[in-house]
């Protein structure tokens, strides 16, 4: 089967270590369902800019972690490709706290809340705007190393192996996220059995699959995802999200939070 060409642009942000089996992947939805690409193509669909594969930018060999979301942020300019990571989104912290930005991406806020409890700088009962703005002065007072820019962010993920993958890969206002992830089913089916084939033959652990709200717990159903270690939560969309104490120990040891030169991780 042919590639549309907006998939074939699209797979050049991609790593070429994935390339091959993303195609694979996406070979198996147009069997599946032949209409599915076409139809994409003539309603449009966000990620813009043909970024539609740029999770795939981290190699197969460094994967150590696949944490899924639900679909890609509903506004342009928001919707990179990675989970998680809103484009609209440059400061991560204003003067009194977070910054504007971050306060309406309430994922993304939630998600920074529960890092900031997890390394023990935020206390868990005690997480609303008083206390980021605590968090904040005290961290200019003595100086500490925590990332300012959601660049940082994603870099710190990339370089702990974090693959920030959505069980849909794509957002339409008129296709509801559970029927659209889905139809991404047999490609995301691929992509774990091609990591699962990489860590055997490399004799290294199978990465950790993070499935965080409904739509990615659907990931659970596909055949390559029974082998994989699986943890599992509500979406960080859900204020419970900063509290839960099996996402802290997951995240603490990363330091996602510190700046890459003060790393020691």
């Amino acid at each position: 089967m042919t590639l549309e060409p907006f998939l074939s642009d699209a797979l050049q942000k991609a790593h070429s270590s994935w390339r091959p089996h993303l195609v694979e992947g996406l070979t198996r939805m147009m069997a599946a369902d032949p209409s599915y690409f076409d139809d994409l193509k003539k309603t449009g669909f966000l990620p813009t800019e043909n970024r539609l594969f740029a999770a795939f930018s981290l190699p197969v060999d460094e994967v150590r972690f696949i944490l899924v979301g639900e679909s890609p942020y509903p506004r342009e300019e928001s919707a990179t490709g990675y989970s998680f990571m809103d484009g609209a989104v440059r400061e991560i912290w204003s003067e009194t706290g977070f910054s504007k930005e971050v306060n309406r991406a309430t994922s993304l806020r939630n998600f920074l809340k529960m890092l900031l409890v997890a390394e023990k700088t935020l206390l868990s009962d005690d997480t609303g705007a008083k206390a980021i703005a605590r968090v904040r002065s005290q961290s200019i007072g003595r100086n500490v190393p925590h990332i300012t820019q959601l660049y940082e962010l994603q870099e710190n993920f990339q370089n702990q192996g974090f693959l920030l993958l959505n069980a849909s890969p794509v957002f339409r206002r008129h296709v509801l996220p559970s029927k659209e992830a889905k139809a991404w089913l047999p490609f995301l089916n691929v992509v774990l059995d091609t990591l699962a084939r990489h860590k055997e033959a490399l004799k290294t652990p199978l990465p950790v699959l993070i499935l965080w709200g409904n739509a990615a717990k659907k990931l659970e159903t596909v055949e390559a995802a029974f082998a994989f270690p699986k943890i599992k939560s509500e979406h960080p969309y859900n204020l419970s999200f900063i509290q839960n104490l099996e996402m802290q120990n997951l995240f603490a040891p990363a330091n996602l939070l510190v700046s890459g030169k003060n790393r020691q991780c």
